[in-house]
This record gives C-alpha cells, sequence and structure tokens, in this order.
C-alpha cells in the first residue's frame, strides 16, 4: 500500500507547478500589511485545524483561528495569529464571529477553512444513542453550511476558497463509525452542489479527502454496551478504536503543509488541475491507495477491503457457530 500510494501521489501531483511566494512588507506582528486572510474553525491543540493555523502563518496569510473555548488557543495568539470564540452549533457565536472577522479584514475573507468536527462516536450503528447522531450532524454538515451562509459575502470580494475538511470515510466503509461518514458522505455532497452556486461568483469550494492523520483520537477510552450485537467482538472493537493511528498515519503537521501549499496555487483552470488549487484534495495515510482503488474498481473493492480489513469474516465465524446473542 505505500508504494501504492506514492505511485498515486507522484500521479495526481504530475500536472501541478509550484510557484514560489512573492516576498512581502510585513506588517505588525510579522503579519504582510497586504497578507492574505483565512479563518479556521476547530483549531483545538493536537489536531489538523491547529497545525493549518500554523502553516497558512508561517505562509505570511494573516490567520483567524478559532475554539469553542478560545483560551486554548494562547500558544497561536503568542504567535500572532488572532484568535477567537466560536461554536459553530451556535448561531449566536456564528453571528459574532463574523462582525468581530469583518472589523479586522474590513469585509473580505479569502479563504475559509471549515475543519471543526464533532466526536466520532465510534461505535456500531445498532448501539448509537440517537442524541449523539444529532449532535454529530450539528457540528459536522448544519455548522459548515451555517458558516458558509454567513461568510460568502466576505468571500465573494475576495474570490475566495472555501475549504472541507472530509474524510476517506464518505467513499470507504468506516466500520463502527457508520455516523460519522454520514456526516462526511452529507458534506461531500453538500459541497458539490455549493461549489456550482458559487461558480458564477469566483468563489471556489475544495474538498479534502483526509486520509488517516495523527490525533489525540486514540487514547479516548470506549466500550460496547453491554447488550450489543458484537459484545463478543470486543477484541475487533479496541483494534478498530486505534485504526486511525495505524502506520501509514501522517502527522498533522506533515498534512497542513500539503493542504496549505495546495490551497495558495490560485484559481488555475479546469477545477484546478491545470495551474491551481484542485477541487478534490487527497492527502494523508491511504489517501492515495483508496483514491486508485476507488478509480479502478469502484465501490465493490473498497466494501470488501474494508469488511476484510475490519476483520469482520472473524466475527461472522463466531456468528454462525454460536447463532445471534443479544441481551435486550
Amino acid at each position: 500500500l505505500f508504494y501504492l500510494e506514492r505511485a498515486c501521489f507522484i500521479a495526481t501531483s504530475f500536472f501541478h507547478i509550484q510557484y514560489s511566494t512573492a516576498n512581502r512588507t510585513t506588517g505588525k506582528m510579522g503579519i504582510p500589511a497586504n497578507a492574505k486572510t483565512v479563518l479556521i474553525t476547530g483549531c483545538t491543540p493536537g489536531g489538523i485545524g491547529h497545525a493549518l493555523a500554523k502553516e497558512f502563518h508561517a505562509k505570511g496569510l494573516h490567520v483567524i483561528a478559532t475554539a469553542r473555548r478560545p483560551e486554548v488557543l494562547k500558544d497561536l495568539s503568542d504567535l500572532g495569529l488572532t484568535t477567537l470564540q466560536l461554536d459553530v452549533t451556535n448561531a449566536e457565536s456564528i453571528a459574532t464571529c463574523k462582525k468581530n472577522v469583518a472589523e479586522i479584514t474590513g469585509g473580505r475573507l479569502d479563504f475559509l477553512v471549515n475543519n471543526a468536527s464533532g466526536l466520532t462516536h465510534t461505535i456500531p450503528a445498532t448501539d448509537i444513542n440517537m442524541d449523539d447522531v444529532r449532535q454529530t450532524f450539528e457540528t459536522n454538515v448544519f455548522g459548515v453550511m451555517a458558516m458558509v451562509q454567513a461568510f460568502v459575502p466576505m468571500l465573494i470580494p475576495a474570490r475566495g476558497l472555501i475549504i472541507m475538511i472530509s474524510s476517506l470515510s464518505a467513499i470507504s466503509p468506516y466500520v463502527f463509525g457508520s455516523v460519522y461518514t454520514a456526516t462526511k458522505g452529507a458534506l461531500n455532497s453538500y459541497s458539490r452542489t455549493l461549489r456550482q452556486e458559487l461558480r458564477p461568483f469566483g468563489v471556489r469550494v475544495m474538498i479534502s479527502m483526509t486520509g488517516t492523520v495523527k490525533s489525540q483520537i486514540a487514547k479516548l477510552s470506549r466500550e460496547l454496551p453491554p447488550n450489543s450485537l458484537y459484545a463478543r467482538a470486543k477484541d475487533i472493537y479496541t483494534k478498530r478504536l486505534t485504526f486511525s493511528q495505524n502506520n501509514a498515519t501522517v502527522s498533522a503537521e506533515d498534512f497542513a503543509q500539503q493542504l496549505v501549499a495546495e490551497a495558495l496555487r490560485g484559481e488555475g483552470w479546469l477545477g484546478g488541475w491545470l495551474g491551481g488549487a484542485r477541487n478534490w484534495f487527497w492527502a494523508g495515510g491511504m489517501a492515495g491507495s483508496v483514491w486508485l482503488a476507488k478509480l479502478l474498481f469502484g465501490e465493490w473493492l473498497l466494501d470488501e477491503l474494508a469488511y476484510r480489513k475490519f476483520e469482520l469474516p472473524k466475527f461472522e465465524a463466531i456468528v454462525r457457530k454460536e447463532g445471534v446473542k443479544r441481551l435486550d
């Protein structure tokens, strides 16, 4: 898979021309006086948003990093980044953030990065709490829609770029992650239609098909309900909890470097395939392999690979031998 992924990366990057950024006169706190602006949601330390904030800042952009609890962003503030409170599930919080951003940028925004993500709720679909389902959709889908509506008026004058942090799980079954995958599938469908609707206004939408990226998620402790259909598959479930931190996983910093470099390529032609940021960006562990498998064999292969990767044939054999067991 490693060599397959490397080959895919080379193939998808073949038509891209690397541009160096021109030197700019820097202003207060080292931010260029004519710097482009980027608003990023979900910048809590240890995740993709935090790494993206630092990387955009390193490239000379004026970064506005947000989190539900802005006090956790002190290290970014110390670096000279602007930090704001934002809860994408709260309309009042979004309105306040919009007002603050407009005052900071003069009513223009070059990049909106929708990165904030709810809990993954890694649990069998038959066991998940429906309140958890609704909360995950509030953050991963409805929150994104609300942010787009709020900030499109600032993106239009800048001919800006909206970056959606999606996931490979949107197209490849992520066993015990049905709710998370459903939100990312919905995000992709929404983003594709949004791209068409905003195209007349010069606003682009890039979907990041994010593979495995190192995070704190593996440290979270979860257990199956005692009456779960999968109660006899605790070993399989435990392995699944830490799957995203596999050998193919890349660091958040490496991922951020790739995404920021892509975003800064500009408009280009043909959806970014010639000289600009692509409509679809694939990076992170296993991204190249999934891209190639889908291209060559379609969803059938992805379904079969997922079933075997997460050791479900092993559990199927147990069910066939012992029958279905569930304590209601």
